[in-house]
């Protein structure tokens, strides 16, 4: 496994050879042996560069994951002062990630020199197990499962529009009275015909009429600044909006209840110190953020 994660890291046999103070020929026979006990390729081989094979790319992540732990319980058994270490993989929402996540990630690597981090940013759940990673950014309610959470906060789904927009259409005091606006529609949050509303704690379907549907948070937040209509979407991807006055949130007594956000991990009886670490600095800073949208 070390010998492989070599290969990988340094791009070549010859590279990973020096690397390891190990014969070339030591080197590619002791791949040729993991393979032909794996039953698998795990590497594409050519005269310029050697390259992942898809059972290769999770066998690999796998190999990395086992030695950090390898090590990080060696460290411990031996009373070892150690630093955490290794690469930690962390999955989130695109804009949640992007505008809060990682300004933290950014901050947790200056204060911790031996920890890389792959940021992986993505609107649909990626599993954990699957896709190797160490720590999840969820919003949302969680389905029962074996994985543990940490709730960070919540935020809301917010209706807002531009203030010119109210100027010339007036604002409105109660859901049904969107039937009467144009509304831009996030599909990926809301229906293009439907909105729902809290009322005397109650769900309250509305019927709008959209008049621009869009895949992203970002356009139905511009088209909003630019006139079109109102927009429904999550307090936070708004929030910058709403603080320079481009943007004016309405309906608020009607708001559904808020979602919450959670960091989401595999447990276990002994996390790495790496996903310790990263939790113990992320989760206040991530905290008084979400207090703030």
């Amino acid at each position: 496994m070390s010998v492989l994660v070599a290969v990988v890291e340094a791009g070549s046999l010859s590279a990973a050879g020096r690397r390891l103070a190990m014969p070339l020929a030591t080197v590619s026979r002791k791949v040729s042996e993991l393979e032909a006990h794996l039953q698998t390729g795990l590497l594409h081989r050519s005269t310029r560069r050697i390259s992942l094979t898809e059972s290769g790319r999770a066998y690999f992540e796998a190999c990395k994951r086992i030695l950090d732990d390898l090590g990080e319980a060696e460290r411990a058994a031996r009373s070892e002062y150690q630093a955490p270490r290794g690469e930690l993989v962390i999955t989130a929402p695109i804009v949640f990630g992007r505008l809060h996540l990682l300004p933290v990630v950014t901050e947790f690597l200056k204060a911790h020199a031996e920890i890389d981090v792959r940021l992986v940013l993505a609107d649909q759940l990626l599993n954990l197990l699957e896709h190797h990673m160490d720590l999840a950014l969820r919003i949302g309610d969680l389905p029962d499962s074996s994985l543990i959470a940490r709730k960070l906060g919540a935020i809301r789904r917010v209706v807002c529009g531009a203030p010119g927009y109210f100027t010339e259409h007036g604002v409105p005091r109660r859901p049904s009275e969107l039937a009467r606006l144009d509304c831009i529609s996030f599909e990926g949050l809301t229906s293009a015909s439907v909105w729902h509303f809290a009322e005397k704690k109650a769900d309250v379907p509305v019927a709008i009429h959209s008049r621009l549907v869009v895949n992203t948070a970002e356009a139905a937040i511009d088209a909003a600044i630019a006139g079109v209509g109102v927009t429904r979407v999550l307090s936070y991807q708004v929030a910058e909006a709403l603080r320079s006055g481009t943007l004016v949130r309405v309906l608020r007594e009607f708001e559904p209840r808020p979602v919450p956000v959670s960091l989401v991990h595999a447990g276990g009886r002994r996390l790495p110190l790496k996903l310790r670490a990263f939790l113990d600095f992320a989760a206040p800073r991530l905290q008084a953020g979400l207090d703030n949208l």
